[in-house]
Order: C-alpha cells, then structure tokens, then sequence
C-alpha cells in the first residue's frame, strides 16, 4: 500500500512539472548582452517591429509585446501605428519610421527558420507465457492460466510503435541603439507550433522576452 500510495505521489508530482515545462510553448536558446549596456541606465523609450510578412500576425505581436513592455514601465510603441499594412521597408523608409516614433531603442523580432523533430518509440512484441499457471486447477486446464487470463495477457505482449512529430519555429529578436545602430542585446528561441493557437504561442514568446529583458536589468 506504501509503495501504490509514494509511486502515485511521484507520478503526480512528475505530471506537474511537465505541465510547468510545457505552459510556455517558446524557450531560450542563447542570449548577449552587451557590456556596454549592461552597466548602463534602463531602456525607456522602445519602438517595437515584428519583420514578419503576413500583417495580422505582426499586428497581433507587436500589440502584445507594446502592452507587455507598457506594463513593465517602458514606453513602447508599434511599427504598425506609422506603417499601416506595410512591411518590408528601404533603409530611407526605416530611419523615418524610427525618427517618427522618436525611439531611443528599436526592438526587432523576426523568423530565422523552422525544423521538424520525430520521435519514435519502438513498439514491443513478447512471446506467451510458458509453463503452468498460477491456477492449476483452472476449469480451462493447467499451462495457460485459463482461456479469459491468456487472452487479457495476449493485448499486454504486443504494443504499437509510437511516432511523434513536432514542428519548430526559430525566432531572432534583437534590441538595437539607435544613436550607433548597434545592436546591444539578442536572444534566439524556439517555439514549438503544437502547444496552443497562434495567439497563445505569441503571448508565450512575448512574456519570455519582457522577462529576459528584465532579468538582464535592460528594463
């Protein structure tokens, strides 16, 4: 009983940190920051550009991100508020985006790939049990522990190969300086597509940054 009741407490207990790994669908990869910002003083004014092509999703990303950044007590503004539907700009077109937005700092998010991973379990074939069973007195007769306990036993020999696919997709964020159009601080990370819907894997990706951000007191 000791042993049922610590195995169920160990199984709950491993159920619940894979429910923590798994809420957040983005993880970093690699991080810089550069020392010439680290000891400096906080990032306050931030223009917020999601290079992406397709609108609604960079609409939706830089919204959250503006929101989050808000709610961290940066100042923030999107591309999309100047830009409207536009997105690939000429380096003319991006100096004036930034002038306008009067920004210290831009924010830059963008795709840099996707990968696949499968993972496959091998399935498992054992042969029937041999010898007498547990009940020789079976009415069904000694050797095969009665016709209902072989043929329960028969589903538990065989299992199925197991096949997994998981899509990627690789992100590369970077907050430049706008007086020396360096970069100061990136991060690459990788979200897995399956975990959640557009708008929950964005606010996944959005929350990770912001506290990246502020874990290396950029914010």
């Amino acid at each position: 009983m000791i042993a049922r009741i610590v195995a169920s407490f160990v199984a709950v207990i491993a159920a619940l940190v894979a429910a923590g790994c798994a809420s957040n669908p983005t993880s970093i990869d690699a991080q810089w920051v550069s020392p010439s910002i680290a000891s400096g003083a906080k990032v306050q004014n931030v223009l917020v550009i999601a290079a992406l092509r397709d609108s609604t999703q960079r609409c939706l990303l830089e919204d959250r991100m503006v929101e989050a950044l808000g709610t961290a007590g940066v100042k923030a503004a999107q591309s999309h508020q100047f830009l409207g539907d536009a997105a690939e700009l000429s380096e003319d077109q991006l100096r004036k985006l930034v002038a306008d937005a009067g920004a210290s700092h831009v924010l830059i998010s963008s795709i840099s790939g996707m990968t696949t991973d499968v993972r496959v379990t091998p399935g498992m074939v054992t042969g029937p049990g041999w010898g007498p069973g547990w009940s020789r007195s079976s009415a069904m007769g000694p050797g095969w522990r009665g016709m209902s306990s072989y043929y329960s036993s028969a589903w538990a020999r065989s299992t199925p190969p197991e096949v997994r696919t998981t899509q990627n997709l690789h992100g590369d964020t970077r907050l430049f300086d706008v007086a020396s159009s360096e970069v100061v601080w990136s991060t690459a990370t990788t979200t897995v597509t399956s975990r959640g819907n557009l708008s929950t894997q964005i606010d996944g990706f959005v929350r990770l940054i912001v506290a990246t951000l502020q874990q290396d007191s950029l914010i």
